[in-house]
Formats: C-alpha cells, sequence, structure tokens
C-alpha cells in the first residue's frame, strides 16, 4: 500500500514554510495519517471571540471524549509521539468494518478543498462508490492547492459558501481566523463529551487534535491528525555512507567536518543540500511551522524563537556549510532544480524534507537503481549529545460546515467524516485509499495496486474531511514503515512542547505580519548575501513596530488560559 502521489507543480529547491507545508500535505497524509498506495507508474450560541485560544476548563467542556479504536493492532504501536506502524497488508476478506451501518441520511451537499494536479470529473465512479457507501450525495468543488488562499480568502468573504470548506493550516492568514468563526457552525451540539461516541472513528481521533480544532471558543473543525515529532528529517545515502565507511554525524562539528570528506567538485559529489530547516532541530530552535509554536515561557519571559541564541547559531552554522562549498552550488540560487533529484542522482548526499520522502524515493529508484538505499539520521545536539526538539501541531487541515446548515445536512457531514477516518485494515479505508477493486485498484502478492483509472480519480480530497490518528502503512516497503516509526519514536524522546503546544492562536489582525520578513531573511543569510547582524536588527525593529507589545499579549493568553503541554 503506497500513498498517492499527488503533483503539487513546485520545483523550489528550498521552498518557504507556507510552501513546503502545502506541497506536502498530501505527503503527510500518507505518511502520518493515511495508507500509501501503490501507483501504476444546528450549533450554540457564538461567544464572539475572535482574537486568542481556548484552553484549561473551558476546552475540556468542549472536547469530544476519546475512545482510541481497537480494529486492528497495529505491528508497531505508537510511542514518544510517533504514529502507529503497519508493516503488512490485510486481504480483502480480513479487512474489518468500522462503521455499523451507512448513517448517511442522503443530503446533497458541496464540499470545497484544495487539490495538487489535476482533479476527476465531477460524477466519477470512484465519488459515486464512496457517496453510496456512506449515504450522501456530495460534490466536490476541487481549487489548485498552489493558490488555495486566494480562492478561500474570496469564498469566506461572499455569502455563497460550499456546504463544507477544508481550511489547511498555512491559509490560516490575514482574515480568515476570524471568518471561521462568523461563517462555520459549532460542532459542539454534536460531538462534545460522550455526544461523539455516535461515531466511533471520531472518538478515536486523539484528544490533542481535537483542541486544535477550537476555534473562537467552539469546536468547528474536523481534524486530520498528525504526529507531534518533526517531520523534516536529514536524510542520507546509506548506500554510499556504507561504502565509504562513514557514519551519521553526532554534533554541528562532526557534521561540518565529514561534509568536507565527502565533497568533490571535480567529481560532481557535494556533501548536502540547504540543511537550515535541520540547523534549527540541531540547535534546538523553537518551531518556525506556526507562529503561537514560536513562543515559550522561558525563566517568566515570554520569548521568540527569533530572539534566542539558538536561533542565530543556527544561521551562522549553515552559513558555514555555504561558505565551506560543501551545499551543491545550485542551493545557492534556491529555485535552481530540485534537491531531491540532485540526492538521487549522487550529486547531493544528505538533504532535509518531509519524512514522507523516505518511501517515496525508495519506491521511485527500486525500478532504477538497485543499489540505492537511504535512511534518515538521527538529529543530534549541536555539540554531541541529545537533541533539543520542539513539537509541531497534532493537526494543520481541518473541515468546516458552513454556519446554519440544516441538522441532517451537520449529521451527514459528520457521517462523512466518520467514514473517512477509519483506521488502517478497514474496509472504509480501502474504499476511501484505493476506490473499487477491479475499477480503481487490484491486488498483487497481496498488496492493491491502482490501475490508470484509480490513478486519475482516486485522489486526495476525501482524506481532508478527517482522518484517523496518526500511523504508517507501506507493507510493500515494511523497513521503511519500521525505520519511519522508529526516527520518530527516538526523536520523540527528546521533543519537548512550548507553551502554546496544540493551541489555534489567532492573533490580533495588526500584529499578523510582523513575521513576514524574517523567512527571506534566513535563506539570505545562510547563502551569504546578508550578515547575522542584518537579523539582530531585523529583530530590534520587530520589537520596536509590535514584538514586545505581541509578547506581552502572548503572556497574558497564557496567563487566563494555561498552557496545553504535558
Amino acid at each position: 500500500m503506497t500513498p498517492n502521489a499527488v503533483s503539487t507543480g513546485s520545483r523550489r529547491t528550498t521552498p518557504s514554510r507556507r510552501g513546503f507545508l502545502a506541497s506536502t500535505a498530501v505527503a503527510a497524509v500518507a505518511t502520518a495519517g493515511g495508507i500509501p498506495l501503490l501507483t501504476a507508474c444546528g450549533g450554540g450560541r457564538d461567544t464572539g471571540k475572535k482574537d486568542g485560544t481556548t484552553s484549561g476548563k473551558d476546552a475540556a467542556k468542549l472536547l469530544p471524549a476519546h475512545v482510541p479504536s481497537t480494529v486492528v493492532a497495529p505491528d508497531i504501536p505508537p510511542r514518544n509521539g510517533s504514529a502507529s506502524g503497519f508493516t503488512r497488508a490485510l486481504p480483502s476478506s480480513a479487512l474489518k468494518a468500522s462503521v455499523g451501518a451507512k448513517k448517511g441520511q442522503g443530503s446533497a451537499l458541496t464540499v470545497m478543498a484544495p487539490f495538487w494536479g489535476t482533479p476527476p470529473g465531477p460524477d466519477n465512479p470512484y465519488y459515486r462508490a464512496m457517496n453510496e457507501a456512506i449515504g450522501v450525495r456530495a460534490t466536490w468543488q476541487n481549487q489548485d492547492g498552489n493558490v488555495y488562499d486566494q480562492k478561500l480568502g474570496a469564498v469566506l468573504a461572499s455569502s455563497d459558501i460550499p456546504d463544507v470548506v477544508v481550511v489547511p493550516g498555512w491559509n490560516l492568514g490575514g482574515k480568515i481566523p476570524s471568518a471561521i468563526g462568523a461563517k462555520f457552525e459549532d460542532l459542539g451540539p454534536y460531538l462534545s463529551g460522550d455526544k461523539v461516541k455516535a461515531y466511533p472513528n471520531l472518538a478515536a481521533i486523539p484528544t490533542d487534535a481535537w483542541r486544535r480544532s477550537l476555534f473562537g471558543g467552539r469546536l468547528r473543525g474536523l481534524p486530520m491528525p498528525a504526529s507531534y515529532v518533526t517531520n523534516i528529517a536529514p536524510f542520507y545515502r546509506k548506500d554510499v555512507f556504507d561504502a565509504k565507511g562513514w557514519r551519521p554525524p553526532r554534533s554541528a562539528d562532526e557534521f561540518l567536518s565529514l561534509a568536507r570528506e565527502m565533497t568533490s567538485a571535480r567529481a560532481k559529489v557535494w556533501a548536502c543540500g540547504d540543511m537550515t530547516w535541520t540547523a534549527f532541530s540541531m540547535f534546538g530552535v523553537l518551531s518556525g511551522s506556526d507562529k503561537a509554536l514560536g513562543w515559550h515561557l522561558v525563566d517568566g519571559r515570554m520569548t521568540n524563537r527569533i530572539e534566542t541564541p539558538a536561533y542565530l547559531e543556527a544561521l551562522e552554522w549553515s552559513r558555514k556549510l555555504y561558505e565551506a562549498g560543501v551545499v551543491h552550488p545550485d542551493e545557492k540560487a534556491q529555485n535552481q532544480g530540485d534537491t531531491s533529484l540532485r540526492f538521487t542522482s549522487g550529486q547531493c548526499l544528505v538533504y532535509n524534507n518531509d519524512l514522507s520522502h523516505w518511501y517515496g524515493k525508495t519506491v521511485e529508484q527500486a525500478g532504477q537503481n538497485p543499489r540505492f538505499a537511504m535512511a534518515a539520521m538521527d538529529i543530534p545536539g549541536h555539540a554531541g549529545g541529545p537533541p533539543e526538539l520542539w513539537a509541531t501541531n497534532p493537526a494543520n487541515i481541518w473541515a468546516f460546515v458552513k454556519k446554519g446548515s440544516p441538522r441532517t445536512v451537520i449529521e451527514d457531514v459528520l457521517a462523512m467524516a466518520d467514514f473517512t477516518a477509519a483506521p488502517y485494515g478497514t474496509k472504509e479505508r480501502m474504499l476511501t485509499d484505493y476506490g473499487v477493486e477491479g475499477v480503481h485498484h487490484t491486488v498483487k502478492d497481496g498488496l492493491p495496486q491502482k490501475t490508470d483509472q484509480g490513478n486519475l480519480e482516486v485522489g486526495s480530497s476525501w482524506m481532508f474531511l478527517a482522518s484517523p490518528a496518526p500511523y504508517l502503512a507501506h507493507p510493500d516497503t515494511p523497513e521503511v514503515t519500521r525505520g519511519q516509526v522508529e526516527w520518530q519514536q527516538r526523536m520523540g524522546a527528546f521533543t519537548r512542547k512550548s507553551s502554546f503546544y496544540g493551541l489555534t492562536v489567532a492573533e490580533p489582525a495588526r500584529w499578523t505580519g510582523l513575521m513576514n520578513d524574517f523567512e527571506q531573511l534566513e535563506k539570505d543569510v545562510v547563502r551569504g548575501r546578508r550578515k547575522v547582524a542584518d537579523v539582530q536588527q531585523a529583530v530590534s525593529e520587530w520589537r520596536t513596530k509590535g514584538g514586545d507589545q505581541l509578547r506581552d499579549w502572548y503572556k497574558k493568553l497564557l496567563d487566563d488560559t494555561g498552557s496545553a503541554a504535558s
């Protein structure tokens, strides 16, 4: 079972954080909460709350009860925040049913979601099979994922809102967070507490993912759960390392020393691609994947990631790699080619990217280069010893129901979400991920393989309605599944949760653009176009332009609501 390979249209060597998140959204589904695929080639009263977050006792009253699924036991149980792992495929005859009976009441509804690649036709056999199995008549309005934020903003500003709207976390900018409270239903009357038990697969979603789904003081989002362990892994060419007798470095200095040994410009081999993402982890920099995660209470003072010595040290170390000439020269231009292609061709022996690349590149190279082997090196502490890693968010994509929807429509959306949140090893999961056997996939050697029609029609859209607890399942490459999960477990042992972990925080609009220029500044600094001193100056300006006021706002928010980190 291999994940659905969806083209994102992105060719950037070093994508922005927002672009990276968007371009790896579907891959993340596959590695952290979705089956992989073998390719043939009436709510309650609104509080009016706009800024801030919901935690503590207020959240406890809103959250659904948690009833873990016991339908299929994983081969590798989750630990330290990791996904669970499944290393074997289940034959069709052994698939379990997680939804007792068809729950849909026949509502006709529209769903808007991002899609990367060419979306299937609106009335294809896959959509019909899903609708029939659930008991609804859903029509999909798939939008280009690369510019989804533009479409989302326009739709939310209008009065013509689809019945269900998918919102990725990287699109929670501008006026969109406040629009969520104004435009979408409170699902608490249907899901809070024991009410969720009417939907067993939704009840099995971890509490942290539900807490992240609280918007404007109400439970509004249906989440796609994810492991909170960093998803950015430093990959290395294990086949080359083994042949040369190299071992993964255990400190920042060891990395640089080994990188010099690996690099031979004459042979057109360089040690690595841009390693800034790994540097942030190696030096213990707070997460930059979400604004709120970048704040943490340190010795009684609310501190932002850009104010820490670790932030500057990570940038300086990344800069040293460029200065030493061990980074592939095309990386300096940022948009010049694809680092992963340089990695598989042997021009670059280390690169960092989403954990899903481990599976994708392994399968890709199996028929081209049988000797190819890759692995993820453990992230070392910069001075040796264990690293200090920071948790990412336990959910970052949601489906929302239009405010004012009839009860039958809301219940039918929940029926859809309960179906798509079915765990691995179930009939519902198989249909969601692979479509109809004999039409969208066949089974060979016990493994489902998509047909050409399956590759065209069975896309990622349905998974965006809700997903099960994070899991990895690559029965065609069980060693990759085990490697991914065990890497997460080892890194999870060194992972801490910052003050606003797992909370969806809506910053006051006047400060939402304060950090906009830092990402490009980071890229310029490590490539030698700007100086580290320029970062220090930018931090000073950030403080005077609103950073200090924002610090006070976050401190008061933490004092008022408390932390969800444990």
